[in-house]
């Protein structure tokens, strides 16, 4: 087969095959060679140097390195390992899912193939794909296993082939871990050899074009409120279209393609493929053959498209040119040559025109069917897309009021912004595609309904949970991202010391009751995960209910709830007392059954937890005795209850330091207690505080990321005693002050003095 290389001393003296090295001694090894290696300008001559340290740490025959060449159309072999023989002809190789080596840099995926004489094993990997034998039986080498990985690093720079023969070990999953790390290695020396540039943008930095912190500026902006960076560079730079193109094809070492008026499109290759398919994918067909496309695409590097076009494509060889965005749809929908002023979504709006050639009217039945088109559902995914990126937690859809935009907003950190406004003939398709994707009744506009679905977003697991809601302007939609993660330390959650040590000591109890309550969003079931994590030993059987199951971790039974076959939090409850627990965790004491059973498994030797939506860890033992529960039972069951607000904290990397005025100090100070004040040990005049600026890494909010501030009640003698007598709130609040409870305004306070956040955000999440 083309491209692989042996010598005489393999035919003659067979190098011996290396047992697989353990991991510390591989790394010190290929660091040995990168050392050697680094310094060289010639990659050919570097390697040969270090050829037969390399083979023998690879523990393979034979070893070839490929180059892209010729406008990313094919490899070639660049460097030959192991053949003294070599008659120096060219080794060339297609980027075409015909070859091991080209189907690599087609998909820049990995490959271990354990046998290249098993057709079942290739064509499993693509139906195509095939093994030469011809050139390695002419030398006489039994080929056996390879492994082939793309040597990249955001950018296709080559391919890298290790080859194994008859006899020798196979290659197993370290090995193709070792060979990645040998890709990375030489995509350092690619870049250094070629002289490529290191950004997409980064001749035009060179060039004097733009600084290199007005480019990080405006990939930030471009980022945030949508758009493509060419459109900013040309509108807000002033920079010409063609000098980014250049600066795109030194990064991308693909040559760059601008708009030509008179180019004719190649009829022969764009039959069946539907343009609306192809603005939203950004790539066309731009030239050549059945026998060699050429397609100009935005992006080279984005392999899982270059993937797709070679499914969609009906030609049997591919080659490459970069392309500015505005070109390509220039391309496809814009004869008149002039560049269409499109930014962010409005490229899926444009879309969206073409395919709905329908007025929608108030009663217009049609939302099914446009609802599937293709630009409808580019729009979902890139809202979804763009709101996770964003790290929301809510997604709103709202139609507008007569006639005008619908608006998308999501909640970030626990503020509502604007991600776009939708044009009011296509908020209904989108509401529409929503109710489809979470298997809602599509027909069904007068009531309230709720649904979820699972999709994975940028490699994260997301559960989706949408609420419609009929209003007098159309249907409205809200939908919560539920991101699966694992359990947060508790030393992480930004617990004042006594707080942190006081839940310490309750999780360790061998029973009781402990409770974490607070609205919707405040953090409750990151918080008892966090407790969970601390006493999972193999020594406790834990089990948990939950609705969602939002955050796993090993060694706990998680169960879902499912209501619509009641399966309800008091039924898991009562099963899992029958399924010897030492902890059990209940998502939330809704109703009094529920809470009469936590109770009961508390008094009967097992840790309860769970949570409550009250405002204020004294308020909850009232909530819970209006539900009824015993108060003798009750009162010996309490170990504390920990309320908790998240509270906006300012952004690092712009908040700004101030000495306040005497008011705003002595406001402080009262609202802390002057008394409790002077615990602190904190000279006044000493005090600095900090506030919000705004920068690009927060939005220009000033705000990044929230904190917990938190009340921790425990359950001392005279607190349960009072508990017993059913003593008022009031009475109840003062001993538990009285027993060491900072109230959540104290604690944020301190927060505040910390400089974490400042005092308009304790205000929005805790009441005077």
């Amino acid at each position: 087969m083309k491209g692989f290389f042996s010598s005489s001393e393999t035919k003659e003296k067979p190098a011996p095959v290396a047992s697989a090295a353990s991991q510390d001694d591989f790394v010190q090894g290929l660091a040995a060679i990168y050392q050697r290696m680094r310094y060289s300008k010639k990659l050919p001559a570097a390697m040969r140097e270090v050829e037969r340290d390399l083979l023998d740490l690879m523990g393979v025959k034979l070893i070839t390195v490929y180059q892209c060449v010729e406008h990313c159309a094919e490899l070639l072999a660049t460097f030959k390992a192991g053949d003294s023989r070599s008659d120096d002809a060219e080794i060339r190789v297609p980027f075409s899912p015909g070859s091991i080596a080209g189907y690599v840099a087609l998909s820049q995926r990995s490959l271990l193939i354990k046998d290249v004489n098993d057709r079942q094993e290739l064509t499993a990997t693509h139906p195509r794909l095939r093994y030469n034998s011809s050139f390695s039986e002419a030398r006489g080498w039994k080929v056996k296993s390879q492994i082939v990985v793309p040597i990249k690093d955001e950018v296709l720079l080559g391919v890298l082939q290790l080859v194994r023969f008859e006899g020798d070990p196979e290659f197993t999953r370290l090995d193709l871990k070792y060979a990645l790390m040998l890709s990375q290695l030489l995509a350092k020396q690619f870049r250094s050899s070629l002289q490529s540039t290191q950004g997409p943008y980064d001749y035009l930095v060179q060039r004097g074009k733009i600084t290199a912190q007005e480019l990080a500026a405006l990939q930030k902006r471009t980022s945030s409120y949508g758009g493509t960076m060419s459109r900013a560079l040309m509108e807000s730079e002033k920079i010409e279209a063609d000098l980014i193109g250049k600066s795109l094809e030194l990064y991308f070492r693909v040559p760059y393609l601008g708009y030509d008026p008179n180019r004719e499109l190649p009829m022969e290759l764009l039959q069946n493929i539907g343009l609306s398919y192809l603005r939203s994918n950004l790539w066309l067909p731009i030239g050549g053959d059945k026998q060699e496309a050429i397609i100009l695409i935005d992006d080279p590097s984005d392999y899982r498209r270059i993937m797709e076009i070679q499914g969609v494509v009906n030609a049997r060889n591919f080659s490459f040119r970069v392309g500015l965005a505005e070109h390509i749809l220039q391309y496809l929908h814009n004869e008149s040559g002039e560049l269409e002023k499109e930014t962010g979504f409005d490229e899926v709006f444009s879309a969206l025109d073409e395919q709905m050639n329908i007025e929608l009217e108030e009663d217009d039945d049609d939302d099914e069917e446009l609802a599937a088109t293709s630009a409808v559902i580019q729009l979902v995914n890139k809202i979804i897309t763009e709101s996770e990126r964003q790290g929301a937690s809510d997604i709103h859809i709202e139609p507008g009021k007569d006639g005008t935009p619908g608006v998308v907003r999501i909640r970030v950190d626990g503020s509502c912004r604007e991600l776009l406004k939708v044009p009011k003939e296509h908020t209904a398709a989108l509401i529409a595609r929503i109710k489809v994707i979470a298997r809602l009744d599509i027909a069904e506009r007068r009531l309230p309904q709720d649904g979820k679905c699972k999709l994975k977003v940028r490699n994260r697991k997301l559960e989706l949970r949408v609420a419609t809601m009929p209003t007098v302007h159309g249907e409205s939609a809200v939908l919560r991202l539920l991101a699966a993660g694992s359990a947060m330390p508790l030393n992480n959650l930004n617990l004042s010391k006594p707080n942190y040590d006081k839940i310490i000591e309750q999780s360790t109890k061998p029973h009781g009751l402990f409770l974490v309550v607070g609205p919707t969003g405040s953090g409750k079931t990151t918080t008892l995960h966090a407790v969970l994590g601390h006493i999972n030993t193999p020594d406790r059987k834990i089990w948990t209910a939950e609705d969602p199951v939002e955050i796993t971790q090993p060694g706990l039974q998680q169960v879902q709830m499912l209501p619509k076959i009641n399966f309800t939090f008091a039924t898991a409850m009562r099963a899992f007392l029958r399924a010897d627990p030492d902890v059990i965790l209940i998502g939330e004491m809704r109703d009094r059954e529920t809470a009469a059973i936590g109770v009961e498994a508390s008094l009967t030797g097992h840790l309860v937890l769970s949570t409550l939506h009250t405002n204020s860890a004294p308020e909850t033992i009232i909530r819970l005795l209006d539900l009824g529960l015993d108060p003798v039972n009750f009162s010996d069951a309490l170990l504390g209850v920990l309320a908790q607000r998240l509270m906006r904290t300012l952004c690092n990397s712009c908040k700004e330091a101030y000495k306040p005025d005497q008011r705003e100090l002595e406001h402080l100070i009262s609202v802390y207690g002057e008394e409790d004040f002077q615990s602190l040990e904190i000279d006044p005049t000493k005090i600095e505080l900090f506030r919000q600026v705004g920068c690009t890494e927060c939005g220009d909010t000033g705000y990044r990321g929230r904190t917990g501030i938190h009340e921790l009640l425990i359950g001392t003698h005279e607190l349960q005693s009072m508990i017993y007598h059913k003593a008022s709130l009031d009475e109840i609040r003062r001993q538990a002050k009285q027993d060491g409870m900072r109230s959540m305004k104290q604690d944020g306070i301190e927060k505040i003095l910390a400089g974490l956040s400042d005092y308009q955000q304790l205000l929005r999440v805790v009441a005077d």
